[in-house]
């Protein structure tokens, strides 16, 4: 049996509505603030460069990269990649965005334990993430291989429970040095930190959806629950 209505009802249709309320909420106040232009005139670019200096690191590389919310700092390579929304607009949306990204490097730079966690976990957890399915398909026929599957999927819950303090000690590090570092007043932090609020939801979907994946395998597997036979 490939298909599972238990799947359907305790994994799929809570992390179809969570994921969507989250993205609905974040889309929703990115663009209520992006129509808000930040004081000082600094573009998202422009914050994170300032956020970063006030903070002695000059050696982080800023880029745009194409897509919609796309932004992200990349570890690796020491870069910081905004989306065009974020590193063209003077917006509070934009500036609240580019310093969040900026609260990563920082992260990495002050060797954030979370963040190195997070960064060790992606390789074995994007294994983790398909195999785990194919296992589960498997744990039909064959009940030991729901085991493996649960233990490969336990590390993509792992990565998204590790996520949610990274991502929220980010948000906390730009709505501080937003303030200090003169790229927002402290009326506008609250604005912008209100972006960054309504961002976290998305991880925190993302986190209650792994969870409940997890059980489901685990109650497969027979070790919640009694055994299903």
């Amino acid at each position: 049996m490939i298909f599972d209505p238990m799947y359907l009802l305790l994994a799929v249709l809570p992390g179809l509505i969570l994921g969507g309320l989250a993205t609905l909420v974040t889309k929703s106040t990115f663009s209520k603030y992006s129509r808000v232009r930040a004081a000082s005139g600094l573009t998202g670019a422009q914050a994170a460069y300032r956020m970063l200096k006030s903070q002695g690191i000059d050696y982080v590389d800023i880029e745009m990269v194409q897509g919609f919310l796309s932004d992200h700092y990349d570890p690796r390579t020491r870069t910081l990649r905004l989306s065009p929304g974020v590193y063209q607009s003077d917006s509070l949306s934009a500036v609240g965005v580019a310093c969040h990204e900026a609260g990563h490097a920082l992260q990495h730079a002050n060797a954030y334990a979370p963040l190195a966690i997070r960064s060790a976990l992606v390789p074995v957890t994007s294994f983790g993430s398909q195999a785990s399915y194919i296992f589960l398909m498997l744990g039909f026929i064959f009940r030991p291989f729901l085991l493996v599957g649960a233990a490969m999927f336990a590390l993509v819950v792992l990565f998204s429970l590790v996520t949610l303090p990274v991502e929220w000690d980010a948000s906390a590090r730009a709505k501080r040095l937003m303030v200090s570092s003169g790229i927002v007043t402290q009326r506008e932090q609250e604005s912008a930190g209100q972006v960054l609020n309504a961002a976290f939801l998305t991880y925190l979907a993302s986190a209650v959806t792994a969870l409940l994946t997890l059980l489901y395998f685990l109650l497969r597997a027979g070790l919640l629950g009694g055994s299903d036979d």
